[in-house]
């Protein structure tokens, strides 16, 4: 969402660039048609944007939304509507000469270039906030129930872990190292939109889960139970099983090694289906990356199923519970 925010930004801003340049040249100090053309261009690009927000916090809603395009041809299509219809209703809008006089019509010039202003100040200062400080995110499924509820909003810390900068997976200034039992907020581990996995394409979606091992950790699941470095994790207050029976381990003649890099490859559920849900492992987590789970364990597409996650893409951590009232937590 960051990054649509700023390149909306920076679209009102060329708009204010190009107002600022023709008032310069004297262009927009008459009753003219760039008079007229020029408001219908800021009232274009304001019903671009309306209808492009809208989409995309449908898209949002709907967990329908991938973070690895700008924006969907969807999206575009509710803007290019907008826009157009925008446009057209405020050419028949222009005052009239014999009733709008000059006046009026560079009020509404004038007016234009203080909502330009006001859009590019506030949207870039947003997507900032956004990219490096804090984002919002909404809890798609109850892979991480109890601790939350699908429909959960909630904030993201991603300054906690390091400043990224914008399009690279670099990250500076490194403030906390990822701990087990942190919640993150990641991008699906993949770069082929056409990975198959948990019964859907998951690439460039975000999603939440808590981290179970770190880099160099042996992990193992046995019924059920889960092993870090061959002891049994008896503390998880947060994890839950809805489901009172356990599938059954599937038998390989997999090597140890092998199963190592199947799953490093994101290719152990595709390989054993439901049974590493609760039978899974040894796996020892490489470095940079992460082991993470839902702690809804019988009902969480995690990495058991589809593998580590890379440090570089981890967003952040998850903060605080904001929405509903009644869910205004920090998560433990």
């Amino acid at each position: 969402m960051e990054e649509k925010l700023f390149w909306i930004g920076i679209l009102m801003g060329l708009h204010l660039f190009g107002t600022n340049l023709l008032k310069e040249k004297n262009k927009l100090n008459e009753d003219n048609n760039l008079t007229r053309i020029w408001h219908c261009v800021f009232t274009g690009l304001a019903g671009f944007i309306l209808m492009v927000l809208i989409a995309v916090s449908l898209d949002n809603r709907n967990a329908e939304v991938s973070t690895t395009i700008l924006f969907s041809g969807r999206q575009l299509g509710y803007g290019f509507f907008g826009m157009i219809a925008s446009a057209v209703y405020s050419w028949f809008l222009w005052p009239k000469k014999e009733t709008g006089s000059k006046k009026g019509m560079l009020s509404v010039l004038a007016g234009d270039m203080e909502w330009s202003e006001t859009i590019f100040s506030a949207v870039l200062l947003a997507s900032f906030v956004m990219y490096f400080f804090v984002q919002a995110f909404k809890i798609p499924s109850s892979s991480m129930e109890r601790t939350f509820l699908i429909g959960d909003h909630l904030f993201v810390n991603k300054i906690v872990y390091g400043i990224r900068i914008p399009y690279t997976d670099v990250k500076l200034l490194k403030f906390f190292k990822v701990k087990r039992g942190d919640i993150l907020v990641f991008r699906f581990p993949s770069d082929d939109p056409k990975e198959f996995q948990c019964g859907g394409y998951q690439y460039g979606r975000d999603f939440i889960k808590r981290v179970i091992g770190i880099p160099g950790d042996k992990v193992e699941v046995k019924e059920g139970r889960v092993f870090v470095n061959d002891k049994e994790l008896k503390d998880e207050k947060y994890a839950q099983h809805v489901d009172p029976n356990r599938i059954p381990k599937e038998e390989t003649k997999l090597s140890a090694e092998d199963y190592q890099q199947y799953w490093e490859k994101r290719k152990s559920g595709q390989l054993f289906s439901e049974a590493v849900r609760d039978n899974f492992g040894p796996v020892v987590v490489p470095e940079k990356s992460y082991m993470v789970m839902g702690d809804n364990r019988d009902r969480s597409c995690d990495s058991r199923y589809w593998g580590p996650v890379p440090e570089s893409k981890i967003k952040g951590k998850a903060w605080v519970t904001y929405w509903p009232p009644s869910r205004i937590a920090f998560p433990d």
